[in-house]
C-alpha cells in the first residue's frame, strides 16, 4: 500500500533554510564593528542633541536669556563673602615705596578674588625700581597680602641727569636729591658706570686702605676707571684687569709712601710700563733746584 501524499505535505528538498541570507549576514556583521557600534550608541546621541541645542540657540533671544543665566550664576557665587578682597596690606617697604605700590595698583575695594590677576600685580610691582622681589596672596579675612623685598642702595651715579642709588648690580634704586643724604656709600660717575657696578665694588673694596681720601671713580670713555684721590690725585687704571694695577700701586705706596708725595697721577694703563705725573708746583721746585745747581756749577 503505497503512502498518501498530504496536500501540505512537503518534500523534504522543500524545507526552508534556517541561514540568514548574504545581505542580512553582511548587515549583521557591520553592525558588531567597533566603530559602528560606538558611532549609534554616542555619535548618533550627540548629533541629536547637538543638532537640538542649535536649534535652540538659533534665536538672539534665547542666547541672551541663556548667557544671563550664566552671569547671575557665576556673579552669585563670585560675590559671595568668603570670596571679597576689602584691604591690602603692604609689609618688607618703607613708606615711600609702600605708597608707590599703591599708586601702581589703584584697586577698587571690596573686589571678587576671582577678578585679581596675582601674577599681573605681582609683574607691576616688581616693576618699580625700589623692589627687588615680591609676593602677592589672598589671605583669610579679605586681605590681598603684599611681602615686598627692597633694593639695598650700594652705590651713588653721578650723571648728566643728577644723583641716583644704584643697588649692588648697579639697578636703578631711585633718585637722590644730595650726596650728604647717603655720606656712606661710595660715589661713581661718567657714561656706563652704572653698567660696571659689580666692578666698582670691587675697585672700592681694593682701594678700603686710602681710607677717607678717596673720592670716587670716574668712568672714562665707558671702557676704563680712574680712581679719584684727595689733593686732585688720580690714580688711572687700565681696562683689563684694574683690581690688581690698584693694588700694585696701593703696595708701592705703603712701602715708598708714593701718594703722599706730591703726584698728580700715576698712570697704570700700560701695565709694563708705570707713569708717575707730578704736580705743577713740584716741577716747578725741580727745575728751580736744577737751575740752582747748574749755577753753583
Amino acid at each position: 500500500m503505497q503512502p498518501l501524499k498530504g496536500r501540505f505535505r512537503r518534500e523534504p528538498s522543500e524545507r526552508a533554510d534556517p541561514a540568514p541570507s548574504r545581505l542580512k549576514y553582511r548587515l549583521q556583521r557591520w553592525m558588531l564593528t567597533p566603530g559602528i557600534r560606538f558611532g549609534l550608541r554616542f555619535g548618533v546621541p550627540f548629533c541629536l542633541i547637538f543638532a537640538a541645542g542649535s536649534a535652540y540657540l538659533a534665536d538672539e533671544a534665547r542666547r541672551d536669556a541663556l548667557r544671563g543665566l550664566v552671569n547671575d550664576a557665576r556673579a552669585a557665587i563670585e560675590e559671595r563673602p568668603e570670596f571679597m578682597v576689602n584691604v591690602m596690606a603692604v609689609d618688607g617697604a618703607g613708606t615711600s615705596v609702600a605708597q608707590d605700590i599703591r599708586e601702581v595698583m589703584p584697586l577698587d575695594f571690596p573686589v571678587s578674588s576671582f577678578d585679581l590677576d596675582l601674577q599681573q600685580i605681582r609683574d607691576v610691582i616688581t616693576g618699580l625700581d625700589p623692589v627687588k622681589s615680591a609676593s602677592v596672596r589672598i589671605r583669610p579675612g579679605g586681605i590681598l597680602q603684599v611681602d615686598v623685598e627692597e633694593r639695598e642702595p650700594a652705590l651713588i651715579w653721578r650723571s648728566r641727569e643728577g644723583l641716583a642709588l644704584l643697588d649692588e648690580n648697579g639697578i636703578h634704586v631711585a633718585e637722590l636729591g644730595h650726596r650728604s643724604l647717603h655720606p656712606d656709600l661710595p660715589l661713581i660717575a661718567g657714561a656706563g658706570a652704572d653698567g660696571e657696578a659689580v666692578e666698582a665694588l670691587r675697585l672700592f673694596a681694593a682701594a678700603r686702605p686710602l681710607g677717607a681720601r678717596l673720592r670716587g671713580l670716574v668712568r672714562v670713555g665707558e671702557r676704563r676707571w680712574d680712581v679719584v684721590l684727595d689733593r686732585k690725585q688720580r690714580i688711572m687704571l687700565p681696562a683689563d684687569n684694574p683690581v690688581p694695577a690698584l693694588e700694585r700701586v696701593l703696595a708701592v705706596s705703603e712701602v715708598q709712601d708714593l701718594l703722599e708725595r706730591d703726584v698728580a697721577a700715576v698712570d697704570m694703563r700700560l701695565a709694563g710700563r708705570p707713569t708717575i705725573r707730578m704736580t705743577e708746583n713740584s716741577v716747578e721746585n725741580w727745575w728751580r733746584i736744577r737751575q740752582l745747581n747748574g749755577g753753583g756749577q
